[in-house]
């Protein structure tokens, strides 16, 4: 029997979050946080809703996910989200010790990667999955802003 509940699977619920993001104006990204196969918390991109560099989705997705729990620690969770973080969320999430973060679309200029940022030692990290939409919806974003 094929598990449905994959990587796939739930980096489309990220999505879903990427969308609610993009119709309130703000840079779609959306995160979701998955424990035993059950999502905790969501979170988008609403930076410019609350006024508040902060407010990027994974960060509203580990506030969401803390308060679910009763703990800031997260070393049973999955953090999937659209884009790579940044270095201020994957400084987030060195200190939530999450388990594992999967994203879809990587970021060149800004992503942790790319910025040597170090997530914790116990971090899985899958890239790529999705990545083709998670672009897509970045790509045609910022070209609607441009026009």
């Amino acid at each position: 029997m094929i598990n449905p509940f994959n990587d796939e699977y739930y980096m489309s619920k990220a999505l879903d979050q990427a969308y609610m993001a993009m119709d309130k104006g703000e840079v779609p990204v959306g995160a979701i946080i998955v424990m035993n196969n059950q999502i905790i918390a969501r979170g988008h991109n609403l930076t410019e809703q609350l006024n508040d560099v902060t407010a990027h989705a994974e960060m509203q997705a580990f506030t969401a996910a803390a308060n679910c729990l009763g703990g800031k620690y997260l070393h049973e969770c999955t953090l999937y989200v659209t884009l790579e973080p940044c270095q201020m969320c994957a400084g987030a999430s060195y200190w939530t010790q999450i388990g594992k973060i999967v994203y879809g679309a990587s970021d060149l200029q800004r992503g942790y990667s790319r910025l040597n940022t170090l997530l914790h030692p116990k971090t899985k990290v899958v890239s790529g999955v999705k990545e083709e939409e998670c672009t897509r919806i970045l790509k045609n974003f910022f070209s609607l802003k441009r026009n």
